[in-house]
């Protein structure tokens, strides 16, 4: 007989002495109960992959958010002539809140501004203007053009996005006017007339882009605040808006903070963010749910082995005394445990991905395709591997106290 043969035969003994007390029904209702739990763990994380780029505008890994606050206007304030500006205490308060990043101020022209633009064939149109400046940083339009010479003035302009919808699907359909694409528009020529402090100049612009985030006329700080100081007062005013960036828009902290000051938000970004908080918290319970689930799981994988253990003591301590290592006689246990968390492992994956085909075609035709399935996979590879590691330590811990007391 060969030596692999005779490897062989003694496995295949040790397999016979061992797998007598097996309880076929324990390993499947530990089977069970980890497949459902590791199931339900992976689908909520990749369900809730899927569902993101819904809620987020950015392809981030980290999507950061965007609130524009105001003061609330009320009608006793407007007769009484409230002011409604933020103070730099209520900035740095709102700075110091843990829900913010960071906190960027609107500044606005405080002096007469008309903007014509140019259509063709001598016609043109004008009318009163604003204009308004934020740091870069905060400005989800990248352009090279964004900056402004005061020895060569040219303005360059950021619109939002929403102006150039309702001319084209507004005021152009009720006039019987084209609509424009974007990048004619911004081909178009625009000319600003700036009146103050004893001048009236007439400046060329033209539109760098058009932003979803921004619902106003934006113009680089540095002209603003040369346009300020020769047309306007050149005082720092305390701005009337703010721009912060938050960790999330829908923390219920910052909801409370906000109706507590009298702050409102521009636009449904709340609404939005309370949906996605909804969301994650849910996502965060089903995880949870699942987690014990496979930890319950996991205890009565590790009760079944003792148990298993228990009844074979007399076999174990007589084939350490026959010279069998510890490893030795750990190793059918462990392998038995490997190969059914092998299989939960691969079963869960499967089903995931069934699941995830039945409601996939729901969430695109909302229009999107859906996230990707690494980080679910990841997660279910490190599960499993949490609990094949926590299974054969065990296994190993208890076969070693039988060998110390036969020893």
């Amino acid at each position: 007989m060969s030596k692999s043969d005779n490897n062989y035969s003694t496995k295949h003994l040790k397999w016979k002495l061992l797998r007598k007390h097996i309880s076929p029904a324990q390993l499947a209702g530990f089977s069970l109960a980890s497949l459902i739990g590791l199931t339900i763990v992976i689908l909520a994380v990749q369900f809730h992959q899927d569902v993101r780029p819904i809620f987020d505008d950015e392809e981030s890994f980290i999507k950061k958010d965007y609130l524009i606050i105001t003061r609330a206007v009320s009608t006793a304030g407007t007769l009484l002539g409230a002011n409604n500006e933020f103070s730099q205490a209520a900035i740095d308060d709102i700075q110091a809140q843990p829900w913010c990043r960071k906190v960027g101020k609107f500044s606005s022209n405080d002096y007469s501004l008309y903007a014509t633009i140019g259509v063709g064939g001598g016609n043109s149109m004008g009318t009163m203007l604003f204009f308004e400046s934020i740091p870069t940083e905060f400005i989800d339009v990248a352009d090279s053009d964004w900056k402004f010479d005061p020895s060569k003035p040219e303005i360059p302009v950021i619109m939002s996005r929403d102006y150039l919808s309702l001319y084209n699907f507004g005021f152009a359909a009720s006039q019987g006017l084209p609509q424009v694409s974007e990048g004619i528009i911004s081909k178009v020529p625009l000319e600003f007339t700036l009146r103050g402090n004893g001048h009236n100049d007439n400046l060329k612009g033209h539109i760098v882009g058009f932003s979803n985030r921004l619902n106003t006329i934006v113009v680089p700080q540095d002209f603003m605040k040369w346009s300020n100081e020769r047309y306007g007062s050149g005082l720092d005013r305390n701005p009337s808006r703010l721009i912060v960036e938050v960790n999330s828009p829908g923390d219920v902290k910052m909801q409370t903070y906000l109706e507590e000051h009298g702050y409102q938000v521009a636009g449904e970004k709340m609404q939005q963010g309370k949906a996605q908080y909804f969301l994650t918290l849910v996502v965060s319970i089903v995880i949870v749910v699942g987690i014990i689930i496979s930890l319950l799981a996991f205890f009565v994988l590790m009760l079944s082995i003792y148990l298993l253990l228990q009844k074979n003591t007399k076999k174990l301590q007589d084939m350490l005394l026959l010279g069998y290592s510890p490893t030795e006689v750990a190793r059918p246990y462990i392998n038995m445990v490997l190969a059914i968390n092998a299989v939960v492992l691969v079963i869960a994956i499967v089903l995931m991905l069934l699941a995830r085909a039945y409601y996939l075609p729901m969430l695109q035709a909302m229009g999107t395709s859906g996230g990707t399935i690494v980080v679910a996979l990841i997660v279910a590879v490190i599960i499993m591997l949490l609990i094949s590691v926590g299974n054969v330590i065990a296994i190993r811990r208890k076969i070693n106290a039988l060998w110390i007391q036969q020893s």
